[in-house]
């Protein structure tokens, strides 16, 4: 992409602290910011996401008094994907700069941020026979038995889906049907384009104004795994358990995609009795950590990332 103003894109892992510095960014730089999360765009669902605490004014959710984007809109029984995100951003940049404002992405969804700055593989779009076939497959035999045949066709992508993202899943298993060829050989033959001087870029990553400038935050193991399990204790502290089940309440299934997100497969877990509470905590930990450490490789091999500590 090219542009004479580019974009800030603040990228790290979760917990490292991204949401206060793009806050405090935000006021010196008379910006508003957009989330680049795939589960704090899902309504209903704060405490397990770790969705910043804010209002609703006008129909513009603010924190700080200051305009978050992309977040708590979406139905939790929806899917979201990367070519929803590429479309809702696309059209919160443009509307922020037409306000006379600067647009601050931040979140730790590299899938989103690379979608945006370099566009999406030409994919073959979706079977619902196929897809409904698979999600119930899922639902009599279990995600792993998915994603054991998911390992067999297309061992690469099998390592970055886990089976509990049904979603990316299905996804990647509906690809393979429908043309033959796994989805990591579609991602790899679009990066090829990309890096190809001689070919036609996509038109699809649409940044208004410009491109994307990545700053990244990398702090110290030690202190990073220190917050996250901070973080998670306050999430339990706080009232994961009973906004899971406000959820169900509401007569949402625990197969809803706001709810493969992390924690929440452990959260219905201790409702079903399979886990105590400490059980739950303990796997929540170290479920985040271990999601922390995939994000940093993700992000030091799939974006360039200007890193700051």
């Amino acid at each position: 992409m090219t542009g004479a103003t580019s974009i800030l894109a603040i990228v790290g892992p979760t917990a490292s602290g991204k949401t206060d510095l793009a806050l405090k960014l935000a006021v010196s730089k008379n910006a508003e910011l957009i989330s680049v999360d795939s589960r704090q765009i899902y309504k209903h669902l704060s405490v397990g996401t770790a969705k910043p605490e804010g209002t609703w004014t006008n129909g513009t959710y603010s924190v700080q008094d200051i305009p978050y984007h992309l977040l708590d809109i979406w139905d939790p029984a929806r899917p979201f994907s990367a070519a929803d995100f590429v479309r809702l951003c696309t059209e919160k940049i443009s509307e922020i700069q037409k306000r006379g404002k600067q647009a601050i992405l931040v979140g730790g969804t590299g899938l989103y941020f690379k979608a945006l700055s370099e566009g999406l593989a030409p994919l073959p779009p979706a079977d619902p026979m196929i897809r409904a076939r698979l999600k119930r497959e899922a639902e009599e035999k279990g995600r792993a038995h998915l994603h054991h045949r998911l390992s067999k066709i297309d061992p690469e992508a099998a390592l970055k889906i886990p089976a509990n993202n049904i979603q990316r899943l299905i996804r990647a298993l509906e690809v393979f049907e429908l043309t033959g060829k796994p989805i990591s050989e579609w991602h790899k033959e679009h990066s090829s384009r990309l890096s190809s001087p001689a070919a036609d870029k996509p038109s699809s990553p649409t940044v208004a104004g410009g491109g994307l400038n990545f700053v990244g935050i990398d702090i110290p193991r030690p202190e990073l795994v220190k917050r996250i399990e901070r973080r998670s204790q306050a999430m339990i502290r706080d009232g994961m358990v009973e906004e899971t089940k406000a959820l169900l309440e509401r007569g949402y299934g625990e197969r809803s995609p706001a709810l493969t997100g992390l924690g929440y497969p452990r959260i219905l877990s201790y409702l079903k009795g399979i886990l105590s509470k400490d059980e739950c905590l303990t796997l929540l930990i170290q479920d985040t950590r271990q999601y922390a450490k995939r994000q940093m490789t993700w992000f030091r091999h799939q974006l360039p990332v200007q890193w700051n500590a």
